[in-house]
């Protein structure tokens, strides 16, 4: 009597079938994270209402706040409260707020990502699950990028659409509203017409002629330029000389900017995500390698807020290059030059550096907290 073989079972002079052509193999032991395990990364940090709340509210929540005060106070008093958008709001926001904060909330982000499953005691779970360690890793760096990006993203598009369609139709220079786009001639022409705020308020500190009476700055208003005014031949010839004066240079009419360029948002825009994820993957590396949230946090808005504008302010020759290497410094480094406030805090001074070195010092912060990072995770005790 012979016995069959079980059903699908080889038989023992057979050599054992391979799966066939095609067939998905079991990948957990790849260090390189899969669409699901980022998917999943990203509705765990999703699920956490405070923190989206938090990042939903300075993002975009702070900066609207902001505006929509600006809109409503010039909607009802137009000629008390200046308009709502233009260059200057723009580079006070995007040159100073923003970055800060985008850099704090990227940097929360990444910190709770990088500590979650070990405050919540589900680092053994994931152990268990057989997946790389690294996989594991790597997978949140994409999930938290996925939620900050997008909310930054929208909070700036939101500035930058306030700073164009809500700014006034003039240039402001002295609190005397002119025409913009004027030539030289130009410039002179309306000078001459408009004598009186051009002596009274356009930067000139000579004397004022006894039948010129200045009364005050002009009101503000979104398209009304200051009106035309007879004035004397004298007067006029002095208005003239002064817009001569005062048509280029640093503070001239040719160097104030209505409205920020299409050129400018973009690579604004681009810095400050830049700003946001550099502050997301510190937070995430630091976290992971301490193992808890609050103290990183903390650690990297002391690093933002008052290490590096200390670091940037101190006259050190023989440490040049200590300086240099502070991340904040070189993410400063690559800010668009149109903007007229630097770094991480108004006033900072920079040292000479090149954008390429600035680049590599953000990138070897990048990669050194990575590699800590994973390296802490992977061998950590289950």
């Amino acid at each position: 009597m012979t016995t069959l073989p079980a059903h699908g079972a080889p038989a023992p002079d057979q050599a054992p079938q391979t799966a066939p052509t095609g067939h998905s193999r079991d990948r957990r032991g790849s260090p390189i994270p899969s669409a699901g395990m980022i998917t999943t990364k990203v509705m765990e940090l999703r699920k956490r209402r405070g923190l989206m709340i938090a990042l939903i509210a300075v993002n975009i929540g702070l900066p609207a706040v902001f505006l929509l005060i600006r809109l409503l106070a010039h909607a009802f008093a137009p000629h008390a409260n200046p308009p709502a958008g233009g260059y200057a709001i723009f580079g006070v926001l995007v040159g100073g707020i923003l970055p800060t904060f985008g850099f704090i909330l990227a940097a929360t982000v990444g910190c709770t990502a990088g500590s979650r499953d070990l405050t919540e005691g589900m680092f053994r779970h994931l152990v268990v699950t057989g997946r790389s360690r690294l996989a594991l890793y790597l997978a949140r760096i994409p999930a938290g990028l996925a939620i900050v990006v997008p909310l930054v993203a929208i909070g700036y598009t939101m500035v930058c659409a306030v700073s164009v369609f809500a700014a006034p139709a003039f240039i402001t220079d002295s609190s005397v509203n002119i025409p913009p786009g004027l030539s030289r001639v130009g410039f002179e022409n309306w000078a001459r017409d408009h004598a009186k705020p051009v002596i009274c308020y356009l930067n000139y500190h000579g004397p004022v002629p006894e039948n010129v009476k200045c009364a005050g700055p002009p009101a503000y208003s979104k398209s009304a330029v200051t009106p035309a005014q007879p004035a004397p031949p004298a007067v006029q010839a002095l208005a003239v000389k002064i817009a001569k004066h005062e048509y280029s240079g640093q503070n001239g009419y040719t160097s104030i900017i209505r409205i920020p360029s299409i050129s400018l948002m973009v690579r604004a825009g681009l810095w400050i995500e830049l700003g946001a994820a550099v502050g997301f993957i510190l937070g995430l590396g630091l976290a992971s390698l301490m193992g808890t949230r609050t103290v990183p946090v903390i650690l990297l808005i002391v690093l933002q807020m008052i290490l590096t504008p200390i670091v940037s302010a101190a006259d050190l020759p023989h440490l040049e290059n200590l300086q240099r290497s502070v991340v904040g410094l070189a993410v400063a480094h690559l800010e668009p030059a149109g903007l007229p406030m630097a770094g991480p805090g108004a006033g900072l001074s920079l040292l000479p550096e090149s954008a390429t070195q600035a680049v590599c010092v953000i990138v070897a912060w990048l990669v050194c907290w990575t590699i800590l990072g994973a390296w802490r995770m992977m061998t950590r005790d289950g």
